[in-house]
């Protein structure tokens, strides 16, 4: 298949979008880190906790409409302005004392950042074709692990000096990431052919519309989703696709999967202590190398539904093995035995692989006039696991062990498994993923 002027682009413009991403999964999401530095200026753990806590609650706050805005004015603006913000915010913050302006400038630089999680997946439904955009978004979401690893390699030494020095270098991150995304991002066009073209609008080429599109005169003037994925985009490019259980069914699952990713994330370090007797350094360093695998598995997992033209078969695999390595962790902690920590860090590996499958199935079913906002509901249900799971599971660890506790982590990715909508996406997906293969051969 020959290449138009705007595959390369696609590329560069995924590549930033990462690096956007990266920026601001390592504040979001990599603030844990700074506790040390906190309560050496005289917080306690607990007030400490609730700061790095802020980011979350600004997010949860601010992401559908960032999502919104990002299908009403594209993801250029979007990036930037939310990125931009969140750095100017961040800069401030280096230079504010007490825990309530912290706590504030935390806050609204985490609903300012919350852009980026929805405005880099559209550009990558629109830039890039269905056969390769699992891999794609593997890429794209591989940010979160390596936003958290690059915090971990970085702000406890920036730290040691106080909170300054690492918001500045959070804050200018950010500004940073803004200024690439002016200069070299261009929104997709929007129109229903898949294949990456050059940003301005153009009419359709005879082989460009995949074969489920039946044609941008089947739709409004200017439709919106690359690809007929849903029975609603099919009916008319703005019409609901949360009409049909498909998505909510996504968001549940994605939702659920959640809880053994934080369950690892938060509570492996603390493992390997207490109940491994492993010093920091050592557990720290090993859980980095974790941290890089699992960006691996992102992108094995994406590549992996391309190649079987399916999201969601690989991901009911993927959260059936979480569950029973789950299951495997418990017995092993429980008896106190050398093999639970290979299992911990294959949990972790495998737990954190299911994300990119989700987002982009939520935006190809979603189609672009609804994806910033179906994306920001599926960020929206993430979070709001993810930032309960630390507290209550400490709880739960304090009463009842690691043990039983990993046991009943166990359930959450076992009933998502049974919510992935697998059936759904056969008629849906494959049939048109089939049909476009046969059309791809033809040319």
């Amino acid at each position: 298949m020959s290449q138009d002027p705007g595959s390369s682009r696609r590329w560069l413009i995924l590549l930033i979008g990462l690096i956007a991403m990266t920026a601001g999964c390592t504040f979001q999401y990599g603030l844990a880190y700074l506790i040390p530095a906190l309560r050496h200026a005289g917080f306690s753990l607990e007030l400490a906790s609730i700061l790095v806590a802020c980011p979350t609650a600004g997010l949860l706050l601010t992401l559908i409409g960032w999502g919104y805005a990002a299908d009403r004015w594209g993801e250029r603006l979007v990036l930037a302005s939310g990125l931009g913000a969140a750095g100017i915010v961040l800069l401030l913050a280096s230079l504010v004392h007490g825990a309530v302006a912290l706590g504030l400038c935390l806050a609204l630089g985490g609903a300012a950042g919350g852009s980026v999680f929805a405005a880099s997946g559209r550009l990558i439904l629109g830039w890039f074709a269905r056969h390769e955009r699992g891999l794609a978004m593997g890429i794209r979401q591989s940010a979160q692990p390596l936003g958290v690893a690059l915090a971990a390699a970085t702000l406890p030494a920036l730290g040691a000096s106080g909170t300054g020095r690492p918001l500045l270098f959070l804050g200018g991150f950010c500004v940073i990431a803004a200024v690439l995304v002016v200069a070299l991002v261009r929104d997709p066009a929007r129109t229903l052919a898949p294949e990456p073209r050059a940003p301005e609008p153009r009419a359709p080429e005879p082989r460009a519309p995949e074969p489920e599109t039946h044609g941008p005169e089947a739709r409004e003037p200017q439709p919106h989703g690359p690809e007929a994925q849903a029975p609603q985009a099919q009916a008319g490019g703005r019409a609901s696709p949360y009409r049909q259980p498909v998505l909510w069914r996504i968001h549940a699952a994605s939702a659920l999967l959640v809880v053994p990713q934080f369950t690892v994330a938060t509570f492996a370090l603390v493992y390997l202590v207490d109940a491994r007797g492993w010093t920091v350094l050592a557990a720290g360093r090993l859980l980095a190398v974790a941290q890089v695998c699992g960006a691996g598995s992102r992108l094995g997992a994406g590549y992996w539904s391309d190649r079987v033209g399916s999201r969601m078969r690989p991901m009911r695999v993927l959260a059936i093995t979480t569950g029973a390595g789950m299951l495997a962790l418990a017995a092993a902690a429980a008896a106190g035995s050398s093999i639970a920590v290979p299992i911990l860090l294959g949990c972790g590996v495998v737990a954190v692989s299911t994300n990119g499958l989700a987002f982009t199935a939520v935006a190809e079913y979603a189609g672009s006039s609804w994806a910033g906002r179906a994306l920001g509901i599926q960020n929206t249900g993430q979070n709001a696991l993810a930032a309960a799971t630390p507290p209550v599971l400490a709880l739960a660890i304090g009463s009842i062990g690691f043990g039983a506790s990993f046991a009943v982590v166990a359930a959450f990715p076992l009933v998502a498994a049974v919510f992935v909508p697998v059936s759904a996406e056969g008629a849906a997906v494959r049939a048109p993923l089939r049909a476009r293969r046969i059309v791809g051969s033809a040319d």
